[in-house]
């Protein structure tokens, strides 16, 4: 799949993805598929391993498995980390669903952090290297405060920048993955958490 420039309606439909918090060894995570940064459409859910290596085949099948398969234009992930360090491939899951991705970041990472906890899983380097793959993260400017930071597969910077900004109607993360933190965090504790 090429780098798409995306024609951009408000109503574009975006499915926002998030993991639980980590109290177990299967995490819990929510896909809310919405249109542009206002309207709820549905709910999807998959769960992946605590540091484990499936994130990526876990959230193709989810995407594709979905009734809203085929009208999603744009998946959006909170950060390519998962579970800990369960690292989605963002090139593959774009190209396997034929959708593009982004990752939003609420600050840029720490690698030498990153590189010293991986060190203590199964194949570091592999997984560090899918983080490295991810690219380069763009700052993006918001209307609330400090900026966020994307990655993307699948479309331009431009597209991606403009859709990040533009499905920010209620914090300087997006709707579709604030409401699939909320969701997440309330299923898993009880009630949600404000903090994405």
């Amino acid at each position: 799949m090429g780098v798409l420039r995306l024609h951009l309606k408000p109503e574009i439909r975006i499915l926002g993805i998030d993991d639980s918090p980590l109290l177990s060894r299967d995490i819990l995570v929510v896909g809310a598929v919405m249109r542009g940064g206002d309207w709820l459409e549905g709910v999807v859910r998959t769960s992946i391993i605590k540091d484990g290596m499936d994130a990526t085949g876990r959230l193709t099948e989810m995407v594709t498995r979905s009734k809203h398969y085929g009208q999603i234009r744009v998946v959006m992930l909170n950060g390519i980390t998962m579970g800990g360090f369960n690292v989605v491939d963002m090139e593959a899951l774009s190209k396997v669903t034929g959708t593009p991705v982004i990752s939003i970041m609420r600050r840029l990472p720490d690698m030498e952090s990153i590189k010293s906890a991986l060190n203590n899983l199964s194949e570091p380097d592999y997984r560090y290297g899918l983080i490295l793959k991810a690219g380069k993260a763009v700052e993006v400017p918001t209307e609330r405060g400090e900026p966020v930071y994307v990655q993307y597969k699948g479309i331009d910077e431009a597209s991606a920048v403009e859709i990040v900004r533009s499905s920010s109607t209620h914090s300087r993360i997006p709707e579709p993955i604030r409401v699939a933190h909320l969701i997440a965090t309330g299923i898993v504790l009880g009630e949600s958490s404000r903090r994405v």
